[in-house]
């Protein structure tokens, strides 16, 4: 395939993230155990300068390798906060990689590969390219999810994400294949064109694909009925891998949601707007209603993912640009929050302890008042209380709802909002009003970085909920709205 000098500016982050991934790897190869830091700050170093590059260079949007890579506004956008949220990621899992004898450069350059691969999933403008970067990002999770060899439930984890990960995969794949054979393109924008037209496409095969691709992207989202595996991959998965795919994952996610519905597919709303809708329902009361009974805060919080997810689709069902916005604004809130929710009990975890209980948090404002602030923060943002930043992501996806007529749709989804603010609540209640646990249990570490993270990515929730105006305005401009 002949390419030119702008395919390659387009794809430069890409490219220098890929050749630095390689460099961290050679480096890692010949610094000492004792010398880890350095494959830790190196990588960190990484992704600020591909940050740089995405914000600074190039401006215009574009595309590059006959449109099978697209650079616009909300590629940007989504690539910004997937680095933003990788990096601080690793200032969370350091101190816990060593506690456990994790610190190793493979889990650095898994997440970098994972990253890549996310990276290249939200600039996809070709079936191909959202299958080369999705695989990249879920081989690299299944690696990061096995990464405690000596832990049976993390190779238990690791098997069940494994299989149905790559049956999800092959549904996918098959979904894919439908849509081709339908349309004779696997570029998304050409595929756009022919099913708008309905010139020349089979409207039977076009549907089957539909039904195939939502299955698949349910699956990768983690949306009930496809969301078996993610309560136990959390809970199995060393807390530092928890915390990087239960975060930007879920921004790139949108991003391949978005490319192949509305990018591919977006004359068949009616279609997989009614799908999506029910998928919605389906997560918001499985995973409100099952979080409640959860001892398990790493569990609570894979079940509250599968209905935060829920709320995520209501914005893509509406089908509409500012429907997209809302679901993209909703994705990034998310994200934010779900860092600071484990990188809450990677703060309180240590050699021997996990801090994986909710009642391990007992007592944690008599301890140490600032952190059970932070932790107040987050989980009150988690369940939508003003004038934190999730409650004006659930506002937004709940107006889009209305706007697509949907309001049964809406009514469903204040109600399981207010069942799923019980089990946040639940952990403020431990850390305030429940005595304190055996002394020592709740020394926090020494690693500044970590505390200092945490406190800012607490202080944006009450920061971007006051002030969401700008970030707001960013993903409309990014969707053409206004």
């Amino acid at each position: 395939m002949p390419f030119s000098l702008h395919d390659l500016q387009l794809l430069l982050p890409e490219t220098f993230l890929l050749f630095a991934t390689c460099a961290v790897i050679a480096v890692d190869l010949i610094i000492k155990p004792a010398q880890r830091d350095i494959t830790h700050w190196l990588s960190i170093g990484v992704l600020v300068v591909t940050l740089a590059l995405v914000i600074g260079y190039p401006a215009e949007p574009g595309r590059g390798f006959s449109g099978m890579f697209v650079h616009d506004a909300v590629s940007r956008l989504l690539k910004v906060f997937i680095l933003l949220i990788v990096a601080a990621v690793f200032v969370y899992a350091r101190t816990y990689l060593k506690d456990r004898k994790l610190f190793v450069g493979e889990f650095y350059v898994l997440c970098l590969f994972a990253t890549l691969g996310m990276m290249l999933l939200v600039s996809a403008g070709s079936l191909v390219m959202i299958y080369v970067g999705l695989e990249l990002l879920t081989l690299s999770s299944y690696a990061l999810v096995a990464l405690n060899r000596d832990s049976p439930l993390s190779s238990e984890a690791a098997m069940k994400y494994f299989v149905l990960g790559a049956l999800a995969s092959g549904i996918l794949l098959y979904g894919m294949s439908m849509i081709y054979g339908a349309t004779g393109t696997l570029d998304l924008k050409s595929i756009h064109e022919v099913v708008a037209s309905g010139v020349g496409n089979n409207k039977t095969l076009l549907t089957f694909g539909l039904v195939f691709l939502v299955a698949g992207i349910g699956f990768k989202f983690g949306a009930a009925p496809f969301h078996m595996w993610l309560p136990d991959v959390y809970q199995g998965s060393p807390t530092a891998v928890t915390t990087f795919i239960g975060s930007a994952p879920k921004i790139a996610a949108f991003g391949m949601a978005w490319r192949l519905l509305d990018g591919a597919l977006g004359g068949l709303h009616p279609h997989w707007g009614e799908m999506l809708a029910v998928l919605a329902v389906l997560s918001l009361a499985i995973g409100n209603v099952v979080a409640i009974a959860q001892t398990n805060l790493k569990r609570m919080l894979a079940y509250s993912t599968i209905s935060h997810v829920g709320f995520l689709l209501l914005g893509l069902s509406n089908g509409t640009p500012s429907g997209f916005a809302a679901a993209m604004f909703y994705a990034i809130a998310y994200s934010i929050m779900s860092a600071a929710a484990f990188g809450s009990i990677l703060l309180l975890a240590r050699a021997g302890f996990e801090a994986e209980e909710i009642d391990d948090f007992k007592g944690l404002n008599q301890r140490n008042p600032w952190y059970a602030f932070v932790v107040l923060l987050v989980m009150a943002s988690l369940a939508g209380i003003p004038p934190l930043f999730g409650f004006f992501a659930k506002l937004l996806v709940l107006k889009a709802a209305l706007d697509a007529g949907m309001m049964w749709l809406a009514i469903v989804a204040i109600v399981f909002a207010i069942v799923g603010a019980f089990y946040y609540l639940r952990v403020i209640k431990v850390m305030y009003f429940d005595p304190p646990v055996e002394k020592g249990v709740l020394a926090l570490p020494a690693d500044i970085p970590l505390r200092w993270i945490l406190s800012i990515n607490g202080a944006a929730l009450l920061f971007l909920g006051l002030f969401f105006g700008p970030l707001l305005s960013w993903c409309y401009r990014a969707m053409g709205v206004g």
